[in-house]
Parts: structure tokens; sequence; C-alpha cells
């Protein structure tokens, strides 16, 4: 009496006995699974790839501005504010007002002046007081302002008639100022540094 054997499907139970048997196409489950996990593998990259682009596709134009740090409408209500302040600051120089100067600057301020010295908030409130500073006139042009966060950063150009405790200061400046909103959300003064411009062949 002839043995019987049925055929079995070697794509689902390979290393089974068949009709013809083919041990060196014998497949076992591990690693038909580890095969499959390979398989996988070499495509995860390109499928990560492709969901970053889409990710980025899909952000909005306001969310690749880095050096803002703000929402563009905020950053125009806070440009507003900031140039607000800067006239407030001229003002409060041209006439003296040592109380609006006392509410611009923070209580760390400290400015460096166009010679190199360091003047904290009680010094340059005390040269405004006795008039140790005297400003006739400041033209303020060239304005730009740059937003980092809570930290607003103002360069300009100011033509100054005036004079301080070391005699006439009048000419051409470029100035640096720093804002810092502080914890009640209000901007604050907290760096200063300005410096001359002189034209060529002109003494120092």
């Amino acid at each position: 009496m002839g043995l019987l054997l049925k055929p079995v499907d070697r794509r689902c139970l390979a290393g089974l006995p068949s009709v013809t048997i083919m041990p060196a196409a014998t497949i076992t489950p591990s690693k038909l699974v580890r095969r499959r996990i390979l398989c996988a593998l070499n495509f995860l990259p390109v499928a990560i790839a492709l969901a970053l682009v889409v990710c980025a596709a899909q952000q909005p134009h306001s969310a690749q501005q880095p050096h803002s740090g703000m929402p563009r409408g905020q950053k125009h209500e806070s440009r507003h504010e900031i140039d607000q302040l800067e006239e407030a600051w001229r003002n409060a120089v041209l006439k003296g007002n040592t109380a609006a100067m006392d509410s611009l600057l923070a209580d760390d301020y400290m400015a460096i002046t166009p010679n190199g010295t360091l003047q904290s908030k009680e010094q340059s409130l005390a040269n405004l007081r006795n008039g140790a500073t005297h400003f006739a006139s400041i033209e303020i042009s060239d304005r730009k302002v740059r937003f980092y966060g809570a930290t607003a950063l103002v360069t300009s150009r100011a033509e100054v008639s005036g004079t301080n405790a070391s005699g006439d200061i009048s000419g051409s400046y470029r100035y640096t100022r720093v804002y810092v909103r502080d914890e009640k959300g209000a901007w604050k003064i907290v760096s200063f540094e300005a410096s001359r411009i002189r034209e060529p062949g002109q003494p120092k």
C-alpha cells in the first residue's frame, strides 16, 4: 500500500512535506517575520521624510518667523507701543521731565555715553534734574525696531543740539536702546548706548 502525501501550500507553512521536496527553498516562520520587519524598516526613512515635508507645508507663514517671537498682529501693536515710548523719552529729555523719565527707565537701567562712561538710572535722572545735561533739540530718523520675545531692540539716528558737564554735545549720533517687557506687561528701558557719527577728517 503506497503512502498518500497531501500537497501543502509552501507559502503558508514552509518546511512541511509536499509532493516535491525543496529543502533549499525552505523559509521558517521566524525568518519570514524578520524579512518583513527588514522590508518595513527600509521604507521607514522615506515615510518619515514625507511626513516632515507635509508638516512643514501645513505650517502657517507666521510660524516661520523665528526672529519676531510673536504673531504679526501682536508685533504691530508692540511696534506702536515702542514708537510711543521713544517719543515719550524724547519729550522727557527735551523738557527735563524727570518724573516721566523715571517711569520709562528700569531700576537696573544702565547707559553707555558717547565718551564710554557708564551711567545708572539715578545718575541719568540727577543729570536731567540739575541741568547738567540739556538738549535744545533732538531730531530722530532711520528708526528700526526688532523684537526677540519680550525684548525690543531699537536703533536710530539722532541729530542733537545740546550741552552736558563736558561742554557742547551737538552733532549726529547713532544709538541703541533696549526695552524689556516686565512682569506687569509694561515696556521698560534697560540699556542705552550712543556713538557719535564722525565725518572723514573730523577730529575725535
